[in-house]
């Protein structure tokens, strides 16, 4: 297709790249003035009612996963032509393609590269979803308040578990699907990522697949890490590590390690990065809410408001906020959501900085339970307590608290169904040091929302 001047309500400024399938389009939301991605369905696949579903497949994927690991789905629309296309956010950073086009990285940065990436596959493998087309272009960077952050992308091939064997074909790309992704009867489960990811290893270590000996390495790469490259690649799956997970802590004891013995770490996903700015620690605010004017999201007294959702403030703090970014409601407007902070606007980049963030969605409440919206926002970098539940003012909560090695310590996800049980209400904590649950119940008792 020629370049178009819109798609949908989205000025398109340039091509961002082609596919098989699908052809990206950088755009311009005038709503809420940011740039997006808009990834079109090819013309010569418009008619391939099985190649259309896979297209959507993706964008619903992306979107029920919703996490900060991977790239976001914003909206979805149809063309004149009635070709989909999807509205997702903008990775301005690239890809690590384009990266690796640059030249070979440093050891401790491609190790720490590596571990952030396995912890996005991570997300995939824990909500039961094979990915089965890890490669450097399919790793995008994204800028953030506290650096880059690292993105799986492209999804357009994963799979649920119960529905990833009996392939009809071929799916991956040489050079980094596992063999039996070549066996359209095979069954494909996490241990091919882990191949995707053992190659990924290779080529960010600017090594052939074929392993050249341990000695033979970059200087900065620890001897172990070369024996959990060759197992992850290995051709049987069963010889590979389970998930994304396991390899990930296999990859951090291997990297904290010289001749065999525990030396200084390298490494690998579990704080900021220093060179890259990776975003080790979660970062929140990627719910974040669209800036509003004094009107929308200014306290009320003690109270911040955002259309019908008002949450009491505690003691020096105030709101700011009118929209959930990317959460639409029947009406195509932004349903309502508030931050919470003694300073709203640091909250998101600064750790030091305690809040919370809620919002209210009515979409959300059609789509998935309490439990599973929370369920869905798991943080890989931390240690997650039981979920417990509490009710404070008629509202049955359930609510997971995080303990983590980096960033904030502690962060807590809560979710619950407005009283009249057609809205889902999320709050995410970052509560301050040395507060308990007191703090975490305090806030949600606090929360109403108003009928309209």
């Amino acid at each position: 297709m020629g370049a178009p001047e819109w798609i949908g309500p989205y000025r398109i400024e340039r091509l961002l790249g082609t596919g098989s399938f699908a052809t990206v389009w950088l755009g311009h939301d005038p709503v809420l003035d940011a740039r997006v991605a808009i990834k079109v369905l090819a013309e010569n696949w418009s008619h391939d009612v099985r190649v259309r579903e896979r297209f959507l497949d993706e964008a619903r994927l992306l979107r029920r996963l919703d996490h900060p690991r991977l790239v976001r789905v914003h909206a979805v629309g149809e063309l004149a032509d009635g070709r989909p296309y999807a509205v997702l956010a903008w990775a301005d950073g690239g890809s690590l393609r384009d990266r690796l086009a640059a030249g070979p990285l440093p050891a401790a940065d491609a190790l720490e590269l590596l571990g952030e990436i396995a912890a996005g596959v991570a997300v995939l493998h824990r909500q039961r979803v094979v990915h089965r087309d890890l490669t450097p272009g399919n790793i995008l960077f994204a800028t953030a308040p506290d650096g880059v952050r690292v993105l799986v992308a492209d999804l357009g091939l994963a799979k649920a578990l119960a529905a990833a064997s009996g392939l009809t074909a071929r799916a991956g790309t040489p050079g980094y699907m596992a063999p039996e992704q070549d066996d359209a009867l095979a069954v494909v489960d996490p241990r091919s990522d882990v191949f995707g990811l053992g190659r990924l290893g290779l080529r960010l270590l600017d090594r052939h697949p074929d392993h050249a000996p341990a000695a033979a390495w970059p200087d900065g790469v620890p001897v172990a890490v070369s024996a959990v490259l060759r197992r992850a690649t290995a051709p049987r799956p069963a010889d590979r590590y389970p998930d994304a997970d396991a390899f990930r802590a296999a990859l951090g004891r291997a990297a904290t390690t010289v001749d065999g013995v525990t030396g200084s770490p390298v490494p690998t996903g579990r704080r900021p990065a220093r060179r890259f700015g990776l975003a080790g620690a979660v970062l929140l605010g990627t719910l974040a809410v669209v800036a509003g004017d004094a009107g929308s999201g200014r306290p009320e007294g003690a109270r911040g408001v955002s259309g019908p959702l008002s949450v009491a403030l505690p003691a020096g703090w105030r709101a700011a906020g009118s929209g959930w970014a990317g959460q639409y409601g029947a009406d195509g407007k932004l349903e309502p959501a508030l931050v919470l902070a003694a300073d709203p606007d640091r909250w998101a980049a600064d750790p030091d900085v305690p809040g919370a963030f809620v919002g209210l969605s009515t979409g959300a409440a059609r789509r998935t339970t309490p439990e599973g919206f929370v369920a869905e926002r798991p943080h890989a970098d931390c240690v997650a307590a039981p979920l417990r539940r509490t009710r404070r003012a008629g509202v049955d909560w359930v609510v997971a608290r995080y303990a983590c090695p980096a960033g904030r310590p502690v962060l807590v996800e809560a979710a619950g169904l407005a009283v009249d049980g057609d809205a889902l209400l999320y709050v995410q904590v970052a509560p301050p040091s040395g507060s308990g649950t007191d703090f975490v119940d305090a806030l949600l008792a606090g929360i109403r929302v108003r009928p309209t």
